[in-house]
């Protein structure tokens, strides 16, 4: 493998880009301290879902983010006035700045990005919207939840919650991999100049339309998600937010910040091969880049975090591109949707946060409700308990529909990284 860039340990300090500040809402845990003990310990809060009426569906379980209280983490904006995915996104944004070590005036005046995917933005509010409409009056319609739509908000609202004057603010609509696809837009900023931090994830709240597309395409679980299992049967709509605070090595030094892991490089395909299946070329493709992108050789991988919806059609797709491009002897390969369940625009962002604490904590979390390896995956998935593990390079996979693929490679930052 040719690398179309250097080794990221052999660029200058002010072209590295670091993680030093995690923000994190799941189905699974709150926070790095929450959400790590449930990633060791393969937690899962699968349950019915209590966000919209359910009835007339088989069945309707989901993970939901319980006792989530924004007034706690926004501080400066009307909460009010912003939809859940929004209200995610502006916390995550905030536990990540704090978790950093810094403060807002610290951001003031410094050139940032600001990258939040997602796959549904505010769609919770258009569900009540259409129910509101085909019930009566339309002139009844709430405009307060009308004014939340705006999908540009997730991204918009973190900058007016830090007063940030000096930054580009983005969403990316990517679906499923705009987490990943967010981290990648932090990182060249970053990288070449453009921005001094970035703020970068994924946010998703669960609704009524997301589930209702899955149901209908006889891909959402009946009880729980199994990826890479010969008995599974689809994946488990869930929500939440994963923000992560990028910065270039040379200015965490600087400041003396904890440093969760690197960002060595990231790639990305759009295969337009069809609307819901993958591509396998295509997925092996966006590997290959992100690879090379991060100076990495396969062999030097020590953990892949798949996609892994749990469905037919993603594990056997992604399972046989993980085999081509690792001459079949890939690394272990999980899936934390069996746990988070799918967040949609945030479930790549949360994989970003969970592979950087693997490494900074030495572990693999494990693929839970696993019995047995579906034959034609042919992966080890750490079924059902975490293992210690010495990570040093971690893969993390991000597909989405239309084949709008992405992923990250992120690295331990020491002097023996590499």
């Amino acid at each position: 493998m040719n690398s179309t860039l250097a080794r990221a340990d052999s660029r200058p300090a002010s072209q590295r880009v670091v993680i030093t500040g995690l923000g994190v809402f799941s189905s699974i845990g709150t926070g790095v301290a929450e959400f790590t003990e449930g990633l060791r310990t393969g937690r899962s809060n699968v349950a019915p879902i209590t966000a919209f009426d359910t009835s007339g569906f088989e069945y309707a379980n989901g993970a939901e983010v319980a006792d989530f209280e924004p007034e706690k983490w926004i501080h400066h904006s009307p909460v009010k006035e912003l939809g859940r995915a929004t209200q995610f996104s502006v916390a995550a944004a905030r536990m990540a700045v704090e978790d950093a070590g810094l403060a807002d005036e610290d951001l003031r005046g410094l050139r940032g990005q600001i990258s939040i995917g997602t796959t549904d933005g505010e769609s919770r509010d258009a569900d009540t919207l259409v129910a509101q409409r085909v019930a009566g009056d339309p002139q009844r319609v709430d405009r307060a939840l009308a004014r939340r739509l705006g999908v540009n908000g997730l991204s918009a609202a973190v900058a007016r919650e830090f007063s940030l004057t000096d930054v580009e603010a983005l969403t990316l609509g990517t679906a499923c991999s705009a987490g990943n696809y967010s981290v990648g837009n932090g990182f060249d900023a970053i990288r070449v100049g453009d921005a001094d931090f970035a703020l970068c994830g994924g946010a998703d709240a669960i609704c009524l339309k997301n589930f209702v597309s899955f149901y209908r395409l006889g891909t959402v679980a009946p009880d729980v998600c199994r990826p890479f299992d010969k008995d599974r049967r689809g994946l488990i709509n869930s929500e939440g937010a994963g923000v992560v605070m990028l910065e270039s090595l040379e200015s965490a030094l600087a400041r003396g910040a904890r440093i969760y892991s690197e960002v060595l490089g990231y790639g990305l395909s759009c295969d337009a091969h069809h609307p819901a299946v993958p591509d396998q070329s295509s997925v092996a493709r966006c590997m290959t880049s992100a690879l090379e992108n991060a100076g990495v050789a396969p062999h030097e991988v020590d953990l892949i975090s798949a996609h892994g919806t749990g469905t037919k059609a993603n594990d056997t797709t992604e399972s046989r591109a993980i085999r081509d491009i690792y001459d079949n002897l890939p690394p272990r390969t999980i899936s934390l949707k069996s746990m988070l369940g799918h967040a949609m625009g945030a479930a790549s962002a949360l994989a970003t946060i969970a592979c950087s604490l693997a490494i900074t904590h030495g572990f693999i979390p494990p693929t839970i409700n696993h019995v047995e390896t579906d034959p034609e995956c042919e992966i080890d998935c750490v079924p059902n308990e975490s293992v210690p593990a010495d990570l040093r390079i971690v893969q993390n996979n991000g597909l989405a529909f239309g084949g709008n693929n992405s992923v990250v490679v992120l690295g331990r930052h020491d002097k023996e990284a590499r």
